[in-house]
């Protein structure tokens, strides 16, 4: 039976190879899915890990960095067949192998093919370490995965911080900041998608308290509320955002905040019931008291508002 370490180290190498045309169709990832749930030992809980090779293209450097960590990972003569025969069942899940899935494969056996596997492994990595320049070279490529906690706790600063990294660009507030002003951004953007669409009247009321309540620049607040608007279609985690949220800001603040879920809810001139109950489940998770929900609401003119 293969190792879970193992077993994860050929999942993220199948998704890379599914990034080799780069683009991921919801058909492949739903391929993608079925050969993962078939492979020993994947749970659930796998899934973070995995999610974040998912979401964005795997570039070269990085793809050959998972196939050298997954031939380390290989032991046994069992686990080095389930690595080569998932990577055959993955290039035609969908029916079709193009040539540079066909190339890519291909390129990939040899090197999943040579991993050490018996009693003399421990010798032969000692030595590879010392000989294989190639390796070592790897060890600077790209590696998602240093920031899986921001990817699965604080998604919107993940993206952001993303983004900029691959612009080459820096933004002008400091990283606590921005981790909290992220926050914010994805509970108004929960406010703002309850009916299941995002209006521009509600984005730009989203990037209009980002740059007036935090003090950002035009262009770093359109980011944020770009990727807060982007990242709430997937129904990211609103307990652990309000408690990180919670735990980045005093009683004064999250006062004030419910104002401004209030504002966004306010961005298209009417705040539905709808809305308002998704301001109280977040003023709940706050530890706000019912007064100071009430107040924050009564804020919104009456015309404006449901009953």
């Amino acid at each position: 039976m293969a190792k879970e370490d193992t077993v994860k180290a050929i999942a993220k190498v199948m998704i890379a190879a599914a990034w080799v045309d780069g683009e991921i169709t919801q058909d492949e990832i739903n391929s993608l899915k079925d050969l993962l749930f078939r492979l020993p030992d994947m749970t659930a809980s796998d899934w973070s890990e995995l999610d974040i090779y998912i979401e964005t293209p795997v570039g070269e450097a990085e793809r050959l960095r998972l196939v050298e960590s997954l031939r380390d990972q290989i032991s046994t003569p069992e686990e080095k067949e389930l690595a080569l025969s998932a990577l055959d069942e993955l290039i035609s899940a969908d029916g079709s192998v193009t040539d540079r899935e066909r190339e890519l494969v291909e390129q990939f056996k040899p090197m999943l093919g040579n991993a050490d596997v018996g009693l003399f492994k421990p010798l032969s990595r000692l030595v590879r370490g010392s000989l294989d320049r190639h390796s070592q070279s790897l060890a600077s490529a790209p590696n998602r995965e240093v920031y899986l906690d921001d990817f699965m706790n604080n998604k919107v600063f993940y993206l952001v911080s993303q983004r900029l990294k691959m612009k080459g660009e820096d933004i002008s507030v400091p990283e606590g900041t921005l981790r909290k002003l992220s926050l914010a951004g994805g509970l108004m953007a929960r406010v703002a998608y309850v009916d299941r669409e995002v209006s521009e009247a509600e984005f730009d009321a989203i990037a209009d308290i980002l740059e007036e309540k935090w003090g950002v620049t035009r262009v770093e607040a359109a980011l944020v509320a770009e990727a807060a608007v982007t990242e709430v279609e997937s129904r990211t985690d609103i307990y652990t955002a309000a408690r990180d949220f919670f735990d980045a800001t005093d009683a004064e603040e999250r006062i004030k905040f419910l104002d401004v879920l209030f504002a966004v809810a306010d961005g298209d001139s009417f705040v539905s019931y709808e809305e308002t109950e998704e301001i109280r489940l977040i003023a709940n998770m706050l530890k706000m008291t019912h007064r100071e929900f009430i107040d924050a609401k009564l804020k919104i003119p009456s015309d404006r508002r449901s009953s």
